[in-house]
């Protein structure tokens, strides 16, 4: 789970959390947990769980007070934790970590030391931080968390239950969905790098005068910049999922439910397909397609058109990903392929 919750606000009994997940009781209902810890890390008032075989050993000496487990797991040794059987054990950590988590709830109240606009419209319960500016026509939906330092520039739209971390800056005119969530420091509508070239050598700055859109149930990871499109719209569509330090030029779209790791750089202009997966470090040219279902292994460059789905690629310039393997393997050994063809051509002219 990532280290103990420092968020206790919550004080639970195993009972509680056994009808949350909907699992069964072995041990003391009535235990009372504070909140999650790993379960090599367990202490007492703290919920683990065990999901792989690899962590079973820890199963017996964790002092957590109460342990997750799937309900056909067997104890090989006693345990003391209580226990509690569950279909899914992922599943069910996901739902209750949703519960520790208090950094996505709101105060419903707007600080005295943030700007709000009078033109700007507020929806109903929402929170908004200190030092935090909301400018002109911005609108804001009812439910959303604006945290503090946060900049949300002239006519943006937010949608309802939205959560913004502290630092994110949004310019004017971008739209945000219903349930996105957005990283600290993320950057959402800046200049698309957009310049033409003069005679003289120097380079003259072409005005980009679109936004960005995020559709609903986006996420945004900390430190990623969106440019705004030259025209129109760069486009993060539904569901889609953005980790850390990943830069989307001017005019992408990124397809539905499409998850992209750490370190990634796409291109103007280019379109990524739905349900596409892209590798850490990856890089992708401009003006290109990339096809619905397309896996991309991490640090791959991308050099042209995808147009099969559902193809995994690697390497750079990316290739098949069962062509780049088997490459690699010959690779690897070309310095002794290199002294049996010598020794092949010696012993031809001899």
């Amino acid at each position: 789970m990532g280290g103990v919750s420092y968020l206790y606000a919550m004080r639970v009994t195993v009972a509680m959390i056994a009808q949350l997940v909907q699992g069964d009781i072995e041990g003391d209902p009535h235990v009372e947990i504070q909140g999650p810890a790993p379960i090599e890390d367990g202490t007492p008032g703290t919920i683990s769980f065990l999901a792989d075989a690899k962590y079973e050993s820890f199963a017996y000496s964790t002092g957590s007070s109460a342990l997750l487990v799937d309900r056909k797991f067997v104890p090989q040794e006693p345990i003391q934790a209580t226990l509690i059987r569950v279909d899914n054990v992922r599943m069910a950590v996901t739902s209750l970590l949703k519960q520790f988590d208090q950094s996505k709830q709101g105060s419903g109240t707007i600080a005295e030391q943030a700007f709000v606009d009078p033109t700007a419209t507020i929806g109903s319960n929402v929170s908004v931080g200190r030092f935090t500016v909301v400018d002109a026509q911005a609108e804001i939906g009812e439910g959303s968390i604006i945290h503090d330092q946060v900049s949300i520039g002239q006519g943006v739209r937010i949608g309802k239950n939205c959560v913004l971390f502290p630092g994110v800056r949004i310019y004017k005119g971008c739209q945000i969905g219903d349930d996105c969530m957005i990283h600290s420091n993320a950057v959402i509508g800046s200049d698309g790098f957009g310049f033409a070239p003069k005679e003289d050598g120097s380079y003259d700055k072409v005005p980009q005068l679109g936004n960005v859109i995020l559709e609903n149930h986006v996420e945004i990871g900390a430190n990623c910049v969106i440019d705004r499109a030259t025209m129109g719209s760069t486009v993060i569509e539904t569901g889609a999922k953005l980790d850390n330090l990943i830069q989307i030029a001017h005019n992408v779209r990124i397809g539905a439910h499409t998850v992209i790791a750490a370190q990634a750089g796409i291109a103007g202009s280019t379109h990524i397909g739905a349900h596409s997966q892209i590798g850490g470090q990856v890089g992708i040219v401009g003006h290109i397609q990339i096809a619905e279902g397309t896996k991309i292994q991490a640090q791959s460059g991308v050099a042209g058109a995808i147009k099969e789905k559902g193809q995994a690629v690697y390497g750079s310039p990316a290739i098949p990903y069962g062509n780049y393997v088997r490459s690699y393997a010959v690779f690897k050994t070309l310095p002794d392929l290199e002294k049996r063809l010598r020794s092949v051509e010696k012993k031809v002219e001899e």
